[in-house]
């Protein structure tokens, strides 16, 4: 494209630049892009690989990469190249891809924790389509309640502390947190660091932009601990948990 003298990243020029050099019958194989590897390449390592982990190494690529794998295949299928040898690319096994949830995550795990503890109450679950006020719109007892998702892995010798209000839009987001309106907010769902659950009424924390939790315990409904994981030797010794319902009324 430069040395035709166009622009580099027009993708219309670059389809008619392309649309000539396929009617010229022009080879264009050994254009890479971002590949550290030629067509002609992943041509000899789909020929002489026995499987698709074989084809990866060849390339220099990493098997443990689910991107590379459905790249390589995806252009394998560009070329026309016959694969049918290598057979399907095979699930990861689970004592090879090391899985293990972390409390850093949880912020972000905190929206779909509570959306799942509410169905499992048999409610139906919404999560708005644009940025709002709420995280959840929850259809109970026939009546739709706004949810705010709190979590915090924040504790000391006085328990877990949660942030409950929020920041106005300002331009580095610097502004003074606070509260919620009531009226905008109908429940807090809180998970602390313990992955204990909370399900707290608006109404009851107004006004406030952080809480000790261990002052709402009466409020908890649940805890999500085995999510962390799971000692099978630790859960026949404790035998079946205990079932805690909430009342919403």
């Amino acid at each position: 494209m430069r040395e035709l003298g166009l622009i580099a990243t027009s993708a219309g020029a670059i389809r008619i630049v392309r649309g000539h050099a396929v009617r010229l019958g022009l080879d264009t194989s050994h254009f890479r892009g971002k590949r550290r590897w030629s067509d002609d390449q992943l041509r000899n390592a789909v020929a002489e690989g026995k499987s698709w982990d074989e084809v990866l190494v060849s390339l220099g690529l990493s098997t443990n990469s689910g991107n590379a794998r459905t790249f390589i295949k995806s252009h394998a299928i560009r070329l026309g190249l016959d694969f049918s040898h290598l057979g399907a690319f095979l699930p990861v096994e689970p004592n090879t891809c090391i899985l293990k949830p972390d409390l850093k995550h949880l912020r972000e795990a905190g929206a779909s924790i509570a959306a799942a503890w509410f169905t499992l109450c048999g409610c139906s679950v919404l999560f708005p389509v644009e940025p709002a006020v709420y995280d959840l719109v929850v259809s109970i007892s026939e009546r739709l309640c706004r949810i705010q998702v709190k979590t915090t892995t924040s504790g000391g010798d006085n328990g877990w502390q949660v942030t409950v209000g929020r920041r106005p839009h300002s331009e580095g987001n610097r502004a003074l947190r606070v509260p919620y309106d009531p009226d905008v907010i109908d429940y807090f769902f809180i998970m602390d660091g313990d992955l204990t659950m909370y399900l707290i009424p608006s109404r009851v924390i107004a006004g406030r932009v952080g809480i000790l939790l261990r002052a709402y315990t009466r409020y908890a409904v649940g805890n999500a601990s085995g999510l962390l994981g799971v000692d099978a030797e630790a859960g026949k010794a404790a035998g079946p948990p205990r079932r805690k319902g909430v009342s919403l009324a």
